[in-house]
């Protein structure tokens, strides 16, 4: 069985990224949900893929989709109880429909900045210094 993370990044974000742009790379954390084979093997059919030894240990205060998108999904879908994994899908793909544009252009604005203090912090964690 694919796992959620997969299937949504196969079936939703991926289409609708190369439908925005013929541009964007796919950044491979060490995030638990981004290590499992299925997730893994995603990158093959990205454009362009950092794997997670590029990325310093704190890459989630560069990941805008970290930093800021999923935490603003996660409390709009977590509102209400879930009840069962496809409830949780639907609400995923329900709240991602209706995310605000301007709170994705944010989190990009915000990237130049954290990189910045990445870069000064030495790729160490930076987040408390913004």
């Amino acid at each position: 069985m694919e796992n959620i993370t997969g299937k949504l990044l196969k079936e939703e974000l991926l289409p609708d990224m190369c439908d925005i742009s013929e541009y964007f790379i796919f950044q491979q954390d060490s995030a638990p949900a981004h290590r499992v084979k299925e997730t893994v093997d995603l990158s093959t059919e990205t454009p362009a893929f950092i794997p997670p030894t590029f990325w310093p240990p704190d890459s989630l205060d560069l990941n805008s989709v970290d930093y800021k998108v999923w935490s603003v999904l996660q409390e709009q879908v977590y509102k209400v109880k879930v009840n069962d994994v496809d409830e949780l899908c639907q609400r995923i793909q329900t709240v991602w429909d209706e995310l605000d544009q301007r709170i994705i252009d944010k989190a990009i604005k915000q990237w130049c900045t954290r990189l910045r203090a990445c870069v000064k912090a030495k790729g160490g964690h930076f987040e408390h210094k913004l």
